[in-house]
């Protein structure tokens, strides 16, 4: 095989590489920030607001904001909740915590088997029915946050993938320029 069409070959495989690259990159950029304004909308439309600085400055034990919250959630005092960040940090520790106190440990179909267990209609039963209801709403919202944060991160990874994306398709760029000079370089009567 001539030199000169193999490196034609190899050449032009670069450029297709080159273009494939773009075109990846192109759409992790799309990826990410499509997925950042849907969970941007999505989260500004609950209108969650973080507690006040206030709020934390006061942390106590059986309190809204516990000395536990304070790593993870007094960066976002007051502020509204509109990223993935901030929807994991308020469902696994504001949410989270206080439907462990609400239910005492017990999960959603716990405390409803506990409820059902009671006779309808009597005080224990009204108590714990009231329980069961502010946990599957807690645990849905909780839910429904952490989904939010995973939509949030895959966008982040489709930036990130975006960026290798364009690194890789500049230096295939850089390689493919090289390889057509090169092409013109090699004698025609070179063989490999």
């Amino acid at each position: 095989m001539e030199r000169k069409t193999f490196d034609a070959i190899l050449t032009s495989v670069g450029a297709v590489l080159t273009l494939f690259l773009l075109v990846a990159g192109v759409l992790g950029l799309w990826a990410y920030s499509f997925t950042n304004t849907n969970v941007h909308n999505q989260l500004a439309e609950q209108q969650i607001v973080f507690p006040s600085q206030a709020a934390f400055a006061a942390a106590k034990p059986g309190t809204e904001i516990t000395p536990g919250m304070l790593p993870y959630l007094q960066k976002y005092a007051g502020q509204p909740l509109t990223t993935g960040a901030q929807a994991e940090a308020y469902a696994d520790h504001f949410i989270a915590v206080h439907l462990q106190e609400i239910g005492g440990g017990l999960t959603y179909a716990q405390l409803s088997a506990k409820a059902m267990a009671q006779p309808k209609g009597s005080a224990a039963y009204t108590a714990d029915e009231a329980v069961v209801q502010t946990v599957f709403q807690g645990t849905t919202l909780r839910g429904l946050l952490l989904e939010a944060y995973a939509f949030w991160k895959m966008g982040q990874i489709a930036l990130w993938a975006a960026i290798a994306c364009f690194v890789a398709a500049a230096v295939m760029l850089v390689l493919t320029i090289l390889g057509f000079v090169h092409l013109r370089r090699v004698p025609a009567e070179a063989r490999i």
